[in-house]
């Protein structure tokens, strides 16, 4: 989300965070080596040509993720004192945080090829339980983590953390500790922009970032990659919770699509396919987070099945598949440009997913038995107009060509899905999780919101009539939004924009959900600062969908579970 104006000059496409100025008056996944024997130390202090070499830290910290029914991705990264051709590491889990009920072991080794991270797809674990777990290499030790696996079979109760959009540069990550700090959550979800690409002052003066220098290649990514793991608070929520990850753009760089980005200048900054071959082989090195297809790891969609309570699809929908974005080209008084679902917006050739990616989904979307199908991804699915109307007219004029507005046509696929037809019956009880916008939005789900006639398909913002399904937006951990502090921005969309029932432009921090087999209520928590550290949140509000609902209401703050599992020491 967001794009410096000071930097390079914009070509053609919408930038999100212009719509805010104008609108504001084999590196990866290396698996373990099944159940070694454990070495000896001597082996252990030696390199593969037998010398000895110098000790080692942790100074990355531990992570977990991609957690399934019996695995979960167990992480952590070396570093050396030197830089040796191999070290050996390893991992033991167990059920207690102390580490003295092990139920597995394991050996493997790291090395400069993966920027000496290790990552192991642990296996033969229980579902729906809580596990502890620790790196050893050459006498030095990681810190404990803390994972879970997910739930099988009948699943009453869900809890969940949602965040997105953590620029390092633009302040401090108090909302990672603050879900750190929660020990009943079964996962966190992060929908995108894990990390920036801008160089120093170019987006956020709280922090510099290294290198110094926006990044383009594989030590550039693999540098910025290590700075946040770094972080005090990042290390905590990664260290605590098993955390799901899609990217959205800033992974590699600002509104990217298959064939390039605005951020990208081709020549100058090397081949956009070199630099998303960079960016990707950090990215797996580093994140806790399974490789879908070796042959090309542009490919990110992932299921995750909580029981019979949730089934969640990931999408990718940046780098497989996405069009180009299409220029705003029509002049809006105070608003900058906007466009109309006209022309080439129309054509149904234009996609997000791709072909492949939209029939998984739909698929998984029919056919899963879980109560709740959501949908975890990078932006925002609502429509997001500047000038209302309905369908029948134009459907009125939209601020923003890098979200699904920008693809009526792949947006109208989905709601196809959702509708049903004559071989397939519709699709209740979908929720979409959404980042990338740095601000909090709820919505119904209409496709055509301003049409007040529910019979022609329109919605009844009143009643929540016509809505197929809602959406949850989440504000960034770190990365500005727009000032409102009136919230007269925020009441002139929702003016426009009927079928908004929540926006918050100004506050930074995280979602939280509640799920049970009745209704899914979404929490936003919000805390005081980034500008500084600080252990103060506060709760915003609560909106709620019931099943077989498909449309939101107000709703209260939950009750956290007694007797969650212990924290990692």
């Amino acid at each position: 989300m967001g794009r410096p104006s000071n930097v390079k000059p914009r070509p053609r496409g919408t930038s999100r965070r212009g719509f805010f100025t104008k609108s504001g008056s084999a590196a990866v996944a290396l698996a373990s080596v099944p159940m070694l024997a454990l070495a000896s130390r001597s082996e252990d202090d030696e390199d593969d040509d037998g010398k000895r070499v110098g000790g080692v830290s942790f100074d990355h910290g531990v992570a977990s993720g991609d957690p399934l029914q019996r695995r979960v991705i167990l992480w952590t990264r070396i570093t050396p004192a030197s830089r040796p051709k191999s070290i050996l590491v390893r991992y033991e889990v167990s059920t207690d945080p102390h580490l003295r009920q092990v139920v597995e072991r394991g050996v493997l080794r790291t090395g400069p090829e993966r920027d000496y991270t290790v990552k192991v797809d642990a296996d033969g674990l229980r579902p729906g339980t809580t596990y502890y777990y620790r790196f050893h290499a050459r006498g030095a030790s990681s810190p404990v983590g803390r994972t879970r696996t997910l739930p099988a079979g009948a699943t009453p109760h869900l809890r969940l953390a949602v965040v997105s959009c953590s620029n390092h540069a633009a302040g401090y990550f108090n909302a990672y500790r603050r879900v750190a700090e929660r020990a009943d959550l079964d996962a966190v979800l992060h929908l995108g922009d894990y990390l920036y690409e801008y160089g120093p002052s170019e987006y956020g003066t709280a922090r510099t970032p290294e290198p110094a220098n926006e990044m383009v290649t594989l030590g550039d990514y693999r540098l910025r990659h290590a700075q946040y793991k770094r972080d005090a608070d990042s290390q905590a929520v990664h260290r605590q919770h098993p955390m799901i990850c899609i990217w959205d753009d800033h992974e590699i760089t600002n509104d990217s699509w298959v064939g390039g980005a605005q951020n990208h200048t081709e020549g100058a900054e090397g081949a956009w396919a070199d630099r998303v071959k960079a960016g990707l082989m950090a990215y797996y090195e580093w994140m806790p987070i399974r490789t879908v297809d070796p042959s090309d790891r542009r490919q990110n969609q992932r299921a995750f099945q909580f029981g019979d309570l949730i089934d969640l699809s990931m999408l990718e929908e940046r780098l497989s598949a996405r069009s180009q974005q299409l220029p705003a080209t029509i002049p809006a008084p105070g608003l900058g440009n906007v466009f109309a679902q006209v022309g080439e917006f129309n054509n149904p050739s234009r996609t997000l997913l791709g072909a492949e990616q939209e029939a998984w989904l739909a698929t998984r979307l029919r056919t899963t038995d879980a109560r709740w199908k959501f949908i975890g991804q990078g932006v925002m699915f609502a429509q997001l107009k500047a000038q209302g109307a309905p369908l029948a007219v134009g459907g009125g004029l939209f601020f923003n060509s890098d979200q699904w507005d920008g693809y009526q046509p792949a947006r109208d696929r989905l709601y196809s899905v959702l509708k049903g037809d004559a071989s397939n019956p519709s699709v209740n009880n979908c929720v979409i999780l959404t980042g990338d916008i740095h601000t909090s939005w709820a919505a119904d789900l209409s496709q055509d919101p301003n049409n007040p006639i529910t019979t022609t398909g329109g919605y009844n913002p009143s009643t929540g009539e016509g809505s197929r399904a809602v959406e949850f937006v989440g504000p960034s951990v770190s990365s500005p939004g727009l000032d409102d502090p009136t919230g007269n921005t925020a009441a002139y969309l929702r003016s426009v924009n009927p079928h908004f029932k929540y926006i918050d432009l100004n506050q930074r921090g995280y979602m939280l959900l509640d799920v049970t087999r009745e209704r899914v209520v979404c929490e936003w928590w919000y805390v005081d600062t980034v500008a500084s550290l600080s252990n103060i949140q506060t709760f915003g509000v609560a909106f709620e969908v019931q099943n077989g609902g498909n449309r939101l209401q107000p709703s209260a703050m939950t009750t956290p579970r007694t007797n969650a599992p212990a924290l990692a020491p």
